[in-house]
């Protein structure tokens, strides 16, 4: 994410709304990075769309599991500062430039970030009962916590978790989404990243600043 291509795409805002996932039939929700409004819970009405199609996709007893969608510009700052200077003890060779494409690896920098736009979307696999299949490492397990293997095509996992994960970029890329291959959880639409990564002129979604429930439901 801290590839300045990324950062030249232009953002042509489209107006589409924030939508809350726990409505859509398709798609079970979890609250471990829940927040006092339910903004977690928002995204964008294309990328709920294209998520309810790969829902579909799936074989019996295997549902999309959602955990994160809108995140706040100020959490997004918060997030990428806190790993940065984790980074920085853990690293005191790197200069400020190799230490913030080090710390983009795990968490975007704020500025185009896609999660305050409601165009990413943090998810696994889960059975009809809410348990979570196994995908290899725990969700977001940092670079060093995971030794790797939060890296989407990560060598070496038992079979199982291979094949989980294997089904899991299936159906969302058949749906249209993009993976950022850091983090095998974290997908998007409409961003300046599937812009980047799919030819697309301009990004469909600009980020939003969600400051009251009042505001997230207007949106």
């Amino acid at each position: 994410m801290a590839d300045p291509r990324v950062a030249a795409i232009p953002v042509r805002e489209c107006g589409e709304p924030l939508v809350d996932t726990a409505d859509s039939e398709h798609l079970r929700v979890d609250d471990r990075m829940a927040d006092e409004h339910g903004q977690w819970r928002l995204l964008r009405a294309g990328v709920v769309e294209r998520l309810e199609r790969a829902a579909q996709l799936l074989p019996p007893g295997v549902r999309l599991l959602v955990l994160e969608g809108y995140r706040s510009p100020q959490r997004q700052e918060r997030g990428f500062t806190r790993y940065r200077e984790t980074l920085r003890a853990l690293r005191p060779d790197l200069d400020e430039g190799a230490l913030r494409a080090a710390a983009s690896r795990y968490i975007s920098p704020p500025e185009v970030a896609p999660h305050p736009s409601g165009a990413a979307i943090d998810l696994t696999l889960c059975d009809d009962d809410g348990t979570e299949l196994d995908l290899g490492c725990a969700y977001d397990a940092t670079p060093e916590e995971s030794d790797g293997g939060c890296f989407t095509a990560a060598p070496g996992l038992p079979e199982r978790a291979a094949a989980n994960r294997r089904l899991l970029v299936e159906v969302l890329t058949e749906a249209g989404l993009v993976n950022y291959p850091t983090e095998w959880w974290h997908w998007s639409y409409g961003d300046r990243y599937w812009a980047l990564k799919t030819g697309a002129p301009a990004a469909l979604y600009g980020p939003h600043d969600l400051t009251a429930p009042a505001q997230a439901a207007a949106v």
